[in-house]
């Protein structure tokens, strides 16, 4: 109350988002980022002196690509962003270029992109930056404008993001956070790694308020030497195949339980590349002498690099695959697309488990979606599964946009097609609904994710039995409930079937 009246709301919320103890004082390290703001000078961080450059290391050069955010995409673009103040989009709209279009790297850098020793099988995935967030440690705080100082592993991937715009969090929010990556090819000196981050962007600053842009992956691969002496190759980026690739969040007032805005859009391209791969920054004849990095004529010396031979490799989507289901256990289960799931629950006979939502399931496009996906259908550990059926294998499961959705209602060329997305739609709400149905699309069962993660926030005891029942088979209540779900849906199913 006394910071309130000293400070103001709207002074005391710039101080919580620097105060990240909450111990209503601010350290040196936390006033860091204004005294940066207000100097303009950017002290080396302590984690970047232990990166000591080696003089004969070699460097690699890295270029950014950018195309901005299609505001035409966003959801509120169709009433031409009515009610939605300029200032709140000011970040967004003026980002339109890379932070850094080039950046000279040493390669010696890109070691934490290297497999622990008990991590080097073909598709084995491990994690760059573990995720410290689960159901039950809920999300990290939206009232923040600055990073935190990267510290080990973070430090190349805020380097690295860095380049796009000066302050990504290589952390997100929500779950599941970080990076993970597995071998994707062995040669007798060189790895390619594939890999996976989950981060995001903060791109407002004080006096505005945060506003949040969250692709929906960055996604690439390294060629690297065993001993990160040498980058052959590198690419990072954020995947363009969808309609929509971005999430965004901003609030509207000075609390972090104020009002928050939210939508969804299309980025076109984000990526890092590697112009070629890494050389070395000082040059020896074979007495050890530097010689100049230059011919007579004034030409760079060109390097002669050797052809890398694959001993053993698995194909990208193999990795890719590997890697979303260390993000997401449960993808372990085939989810098809709308229309072949229901080809295929006919043929098989069996229900038709659905999520449809506003982003995409698998990635960070949508915040109320990875939330879900972070459900385990496996029984706790030495605990047996129950034999209802339950867990997804009793149903043919899928996942659509309710954008894609909302095309194939409109396409009359099949016009069995068009009905299951109607039949779809009528039951969906913002942001994601799961959905039970027979192969002919008739929906026998349905809940919004924001009932169900209300629900499973509740204490058991507190839960009407009549709603809802907790397994003790399973570790944690949005296991045991979205299990309730899908047994009610097989019992609401039978008049249909029988």
């Amino acid at each position: 109350e006394l910071a309130l009246k000293s400070l103001g709301s709207e002074g005391l919320f710039l101080f919580s988002s620097l105060d990240t103890n909450n111990d209503l004082y601010l350290s040196p390290e936390e006033f860091k980022p204004i005294a940066e703001k207000l100097t303009g000078v950017a002290p080396i961080s302590e984690f970047e002196e232990e990166e000591t450059p080696d003089p004969s290391g070699e460097t690699l050069s890295v270029v950014a690509k950018f195309q901005p955010l299609v505001m035409e995409t966003m959801t509120k673009s169709k009433d031409g962003f009515l009610g939605i103040s300029h200032v709140a989009l000011s970040g967004l709209r003026n980002w339109t270029a890379p932070a850094a279009p080039m950046s000279m790297m040493l390669a010696r850098q890109f070691k934490a992109f290297l497999p622990p020793k008990n991590k080097l099988d073909l598709g084995d995935p491990w994690w760059i930056i573990p995720s410290e967030l689960n159901i039950f440690t809920g999300y990290l705080s939206n009232n923040r404008f600055y990073p935190p100082p990267p510290k080990g592993k973070e430090i190349i991937i805020h380097k690295l993001l860095s380049m796009f715009h000066p302050r990504p969090f290589v952390k997100t929010r929500f779950a599941p956070q970080g990076a993970v990556a597995c071998i994707q090819a062995i040669s007798t000196f060189y790895y390619t790694i594939a890999f996976r981050i989950h981060a995001e962007f903060q791109l407002n600053e004080p006096p505005d308020f945060p506003f949040w842009f969250s692709p929906g992956q960055f996604t690439g691969h390294i060629i690297l030497s065993k001993d990160s002496s040498h980058v052959r190759e590198f690419k990072l980026f954020v995947p363009n195949n969808r309609s929509l690739n971005v999430d965004m969040e901003w609030l509207y007032g000075a609390s972090e339980s104020s009002n928050m805005e939210v939508d969804i859009g299309y980025l076109p391209q984000m990526e890092l590349e590697s112009t070629g791969p890494s050389v070395p920054s000082v040059i020896h004849d074979e007495n050890g002498n530097v010689i100049d990095s230059r011919d007579p004529s004034g030409e760079p010396i060109q390097f002669v690099f050797e052809e890398i031979t694959w001993q053993q490799e698995i194909p990208w989507e193999e990795a890719a695959q590997k890697l979303e289901v260390a993000m997401y256990p449960f993808k372990k289960v085939s989810y098809l697309p709308f229309t072949q799931a229901f080809e295929r629950a006919k043929a098989e006979k069996k229900l038709v488990h659905s999520i449809l939502l506003w982003g995409a399931l698998d990635d960070q496009s949508c915040v109320k979606g990875t939330l879900l996906s972070a459900i385990s259908l496996t029984p706790a550990q030495g605990k047996p599964e129950p034999d209802v059926g339950l867990g997804l294998s009793c149903f043919i499961s899928s996942w659509s946009l309710v954008k894609e959705l909302e095309e194939l209602q409109t396409n009359r060329e099949n016009e069995f097609y068009s009905k299951l997305a109607d039949l779809h739609l009528e039951k969906y709400n913002f942001p994601v609904e799961m959905i039970i149905c027979l192969p002919n699309g008739t929906v026998v069962h349905h809940i919004n994710a924001n009932y169900f993660l209300d629900i499973t926030s509740m204490k058991p005891e507190d839960v009407e039995s009549s709603i809802f029942s907790f397994s003790t088979n399973f570790e944690d209540p949005s296991t045991a409930t979205y299990l309730q779900f899908l047994k009610e849906g097989l019992q609401r199913a039978k008049p249909y079937l029988q």
